[in-house]
């Protein structure tokens, strides 16, 4: 059985009072598959997917595809929410290549100590460059990091 990670009450307490604070819509945001409305295909009862994030077992990275407002950050926060990963989210276009760097570093050391997988979620995945693809693929190829990578662009165009 792996370790749990130690809680850092300061940042637990920091997350409570930013849910607290929360604009309305984000405190209304579905937080289990349950409360999570469309898009049966691949999250509706019995489907691959959802079977995947309620038995823990999502090991492989996804695309998000679809139209602002279609629910793919909410279902990425309902895996992270649901598996006994740790998540971590970065905007394509706000972050980085020492920002990737930073969350492999802490994710090799998370697996490590507490055998804990990391689940990171770009937004806006289609706006990352070389650089930043590069830094990120050897991490998502060897299993450090489970991808979810959100888009409103047609991947297959």
């Amino acid at each position: 059985m792996a370790k749990k990670a130690p809680v850092d009450l300061f940042e637990q307490a920091r997350q409570t009072r930013t849910a607290q604070e929360a604009p309305l819509a984000a405190r209304m945001r579905p937080r289990t598959l349950d409360e999570f409305v469309g898009q049966h295909s691949i999250v509706g009862p019995g489907k691959l997917l959802r079977r995947a994030i309620e038995a823990d077992r999502l090991f492989s990275s996804i695309i998000l595809w679809g139209p602002p407002g279609s629910g793919k950050t909410t279902l990425a926060s309902i895996i992270a929410n649901t598996t006994q990963s740790h998540f971590e989210m970065l905007n394509a276009v706000m972050a980085g290549v020492a920002d990737i760097r930073r969350i492999v570093g802490e994710a090799k050391e998370r697996r490590g100590m507490y055998g804990q997988r990391t689940i990171l979620l770009v937004d806006e995945i289609h706006r990352f460059n070389k650089a930043q693809q590069d830094a990120l693929l050897p991490h998502v190829e060897d299993g450090t990091l489970i991808l979810i990578g959100s888009t409103t662009e047609n991947p297959h165009l």
